[in-house]
């Protein structure tokens, strides 16, 4: 396969790997979306009462999944345009830094099969491939937002998305996109930082323990890696997220009340002055759940689809060479 099929084809991979990843994740995880979007919605709601509420509600399997299918949309497109834009702007980076000493170096003793970046063009590039996709994704979110929640009695996405353009107009569909872009920007790029850092440490101890019998590889096993890979993404959400919930609470009272909360500044100063600081920390335990569980079955799940997908792309090559030498 030529460099530039191969490089196409890897494009496509790492889009449809993000996909997979992010519709998986959302469709296992909506009851913990809905929850976190009701408890935001106003202090008098409680995590132990919006639980009994639903269950003891008619038909509450159906109701823990409602907003499935915006969640869906959300979820695994935005999954797959953050994770192929990640891997073009990781990529490109590591050809800029590989005259430096800081130069992407991928090592059979690591977790990863992904470029080795620094910890400033991790964080820049996480920062940078998420904005871009919320950008793209944020009628999706407003729309998923508000089908949560209570405040709207909304049957069906289309009656939705009449009632948002009907009332605010096309800028309603990107309401809380500046509250959004502080929450996401700074999470995806400390998500990758930290993830990044983690997998380096663990991979690093996990080869100490497996070099310590000879028969073994330098190379981690599937297992090994898969592991270390999930592990990374449940402590780089669970820091990221605790750092960036008050941005997250905000965006959810913007969307939901776009008259009384306006803006960014205006929403933070009046729910810390009528609801005082724990406002912002709405839903932050099951936040914290939710994001670490579907950020380590989406990163787990895309790194070992793409590792796969690396090694059979690989066994072409070598095949081919084969051909080729025994012909001349």
């Amino acid at each position: 396969m030529s460099d530039g099929g191969k490089s196409r084809s890897s494009s496509s991979f790492h889009f449809l790997a993000g996909l997979s990843s992010g519709v998986l994740s959302a469709v296992l995880l909506q009851p913990a979306d809905l929850l976190k979007t009701r408890v935001q919605q106003s202090r008098s709601s409680t995590l132990l009462g919006t639980i009994r509420s639903i269950a003891s509600g008619p038909n509450p399997i159906r109701q823990f999944w409602r907003g499935t299918l915006p969640s869906t949309l959300r979820t695994g497109c935005g999954s797959a345009i953050y994770f192929s834009s990640l891997n073009a702007l990781r990529r490109r980076a590591a050809l800029l830094a590989a005259g430096r000493a800081d130069a992407a170096i991928v090592t059979g003793d690591h977790s990863s099969s992904l470029p080795k970046l620094s910890n400033t063009a991790n964080l820049a590039t996480g920062a940078a491939a998420r904005t871009w996709a919320g950008f793209i994704m944020m009628p999706i979110t407003v729309l998923k937002v508000r089908y949560e929640s209570t405040l709207y009695a909304y049957t069906s996405m289309a009656s939705a998305t009449r009632d948002i353009y009907r009332t605010t107009g096309l800028k309603g569909f990107f309401a809380g996109f500046g509250a959004t872009a502080v929450r996401d920007a700074p999470y995806a790029g400390l998500y990758v930082l930290f993830y990044e850092q983690s997998k380096r440490r663990l991979s690093a101890l996990a080869t100490k323990i497996e070099s310590a019998d000879p028969s073994a590889s330098a190379k981690l096993s599937n297992s090994t890696s898969a592991g270390i890979n999930f592990i990374s993404g449940v402590a780089a959400a669970g820091l990221g997220t605790t750092i960036t919930n008050p941005f997250d609470a905000i965006k959810t009272r913007i969307q939901l009340m776009p008259d009384t909360y306006t803006n960014l500044l205006q929403a933070g100063k009046k729910m810390l002055a009528e609801e005082g600081p724990r406002s912002l920390f709405d839903g932050l335990g099951i936040r914290i759940a939710r994001k670490a569980v579907s950020s380590a079955l989406a990163w787990t799940l895309y790194e070992e689809l793409i590792r796969r997908a690396e090694r059979g792309w690989q066994e072409v090559e070598g095949a081919s060479s084969v051909k080729v030498e025994s012909k001349v």
